[in-house]
């Protein structure tokens, strides 16, 4: 009885830890939408800030994968 809760634990942390996957498809939204509509407003500086917007999109799209891992951790290791 006691390994069926500590299991149904760590699937409820997974579960949970998975949310952080859904916030960085937001943050790349967001990120994009933002690049998108400051490049409208002024095009002349688009060109310099594209790494940024690269980076921007690179560090939201790792912290989704740094969850899922940690999603992973719980299920397979605890």
């Amino acid at each position: 009885m006691e390994g069926d809760i500590v299991q149904m634990g760590a699937y409820i942390g997974a579960g949970l830890a998975c949310m952080g996957m859904g916030g960085a498809a937001i943050g790349v939204g967001n990120v994009a939408g933002n690049f998108l509509s400051g490049a409208l407003r002024n095009p002349s500086a688009a060109p310099g800030q594209t790494a940024m917007l690269f980076i921007g999109i690179a560090f939201a799209e790792a912290f989704g994968i740094f969850s899922f891992l940690v999603a992973l951790l719980l299920m397979f290791a605890v």
